[in-house]
Order: structure tokens, then C-alpha cells, then sequence
């Protein structure tokens, strides 16, 4: 630490750990030093120390468990909302391999409300498909999706078990999404979505509602759970 520096303190040991975090000198969910080794290593006070750990957890460098420590947290996904995307297009250019688990695949006919959502009359069936996308076997989102049933007639689970889901709209039935409107808001994981994102119950998670279109044909409403300490998404304003 460079104590005659005009660059404080804090921000200095913020560099020193995030440069060993980024050399994997501190692997992923490795303990680090607690507050009093780190002030002693440092010889800087405790303020000074508990500030740098306060940042580099709003950065998501690392994250705190009750009674354990401070640990090295997993490299989050940053999803660009500038395009259109493919979560497993995105994964792959990232150098990550992508599965999709088919958790249930079931026809219903829908309520009032869900058809008002997209655009469709009540009692008319849809596919409803709950899945679960993993990047390098960790998974990262709980989606469910609605897919009106008149657009893809011969849709099965084995379709999507086998290929990426926008993969079969096009190859079986010339149908690409051109068009999708996705709305954001914070929530919480429940009970049913923790047990597959492997996560606690009530840990913070982004709430994802995507409306995608073929031109002007609404062919699909999805749901998604995404963790919070996995994804962060980039918006470009112009």
C-alpha cells in the first residue's frame, strides 16, 4: 500500500485483491483472509478493510457467508440487451457449454389471464414447458414458457430435449423470433425453483418476462428465474 498515494487506501487494496482474484491467486468460493489478517497483512485499520470488502461484494467480486467468511464468488454471465439473443448462442461465444433440461412438458388450455397476456382466447391450448438452462453443468435460470399450440402443432418433448427451442421453430416449422420485448423486475427464489438452481430459498434473483414474435404473431411467453450472483445485463442507450 502506497500510504503517500492520493488514491485511498481502500481503492488501493480493492486493485491488489481484485488483480488476485482475476490470477486465480484466490480461486472461486475460496475463503479469504479474514478482516484482522487482512489488516494485518496490509497493516491498514479495520474501516479501512471492512470498506474494500463492502465494494468488492457490490461488485460481486466476492460474497459473505453468515459465520463462515468472505469467499471468492463465481464469475457472473453479462447478457447484452442491445439484440436479440440465444442463451445458448451466448453461452457458447463466452467459451461455456450450454444444456437445457426439459423438467415438464404438458398441453393446458389457458385462463382468462394468461390469454390476455398473449394474445390469445381463453380455453386455447398452448404448450406450457418448464426448464432448466445450465452453462458448464451449473445452472443458472428456471424458465417457464407458453407456446401457443396453433403455431407449433407437432411439438414434442423430445424436440427440445434434442435441439435449442428457437432451433426447432425455424428447422420444423419456418418460424424465427424477429421481434421480443423482455420486461426486468427483482424477486426472490421460491421453494420449487431453488431445489434446481441449487440455491437458497429466498436468495435475490432476477424476475425475466420475455414476449417474443414472429413479425406480428406472438409465438412465445417465457418466465424466466435467473440467479442474481450469475447474471448481470447490459443495456446500451443511445
Amino acid at each position: 500500500m502506497d500510504k503517500t498515494s492520493k488514491v485511498p487506501l481502500y481503492l488501493q487494496l480493492m486493485e491488489g485483491l481484485v488483480k488476485k482474484i482475476d490470477a486465480q491467486e484466490y480461486q472461486e468460493h475460496e475463503k479469504l483472509p479474514s478482516e484482522r489478517e487482512l489488516c494485518e497483512i496490509y497493516d491498514l485499520s479495520r474501516i479501512t478493510v471492512r470498506q474494500t470488502l463492502q465494494e468488492l461484494e457490490r461488485e460481486g467480486y466476492i460474497y459473505k457467508l453468515h459465520g463462515k467468511g468472505t469467499f471468492v464468488s463465481s464469475k457472473s454471465f453479462n447478457q447484452n440487451l442491445v439484440k436479440l439473443y440465444s442463451f445458448t448462442e451466448e453461452m457458447k461465444a463466452m467459451g461455456k457449454t450450454p444444456t437445457t433440461q426439459v423438467i415438464s412438458f404438458q398441453e393446458i388450455a389457458i385462463d382468462e389471464r394468461l390469454a390476455a397476456k398473449i394474445n390469445l382466447a381463453p380455453l386455447d391450448e398452448v404448450y406450457q414447458v418448464v426448464r432448466l438452462r445450465l452453462a458448464d453443468e451449473e445452472p443458472l435460470m428456471h424458465e417457464i414458457s407458453y407456446l401457443p399450440k396453433k403455431n407449433f402443432p407437432d411439438l414434442t418433448e423430445k424436440d427440445l430435449n434434442q435441439r435449442p427451442m428457437y432451433d426447432v421453430f425455424y428447422e420444423d416449422y419456418q418460424i424465427r423470433v424477429t421481434k421480443a420485448v423482455e420486461r426486468f423486475s427483482a424477486t426472490s427464489v421460491r421453494k420449487e425453483e431453488a431445489d434446481h438452481l441449487q440455491t437458497s430459498v429466498g436468495q435475490p434473483a432476477m424476475l425475466i418476462k420475455r414476449f417474443a414474435y414472429h413479425h406480428e404473431d406472438l409465438i412465445e411467453y417465457t418466465i424466466s428465474v435467473a440467479r442474481g450472483d450469475k447474471f448481470d445485463y447490459t443495456v446500451e442507450l443511445t
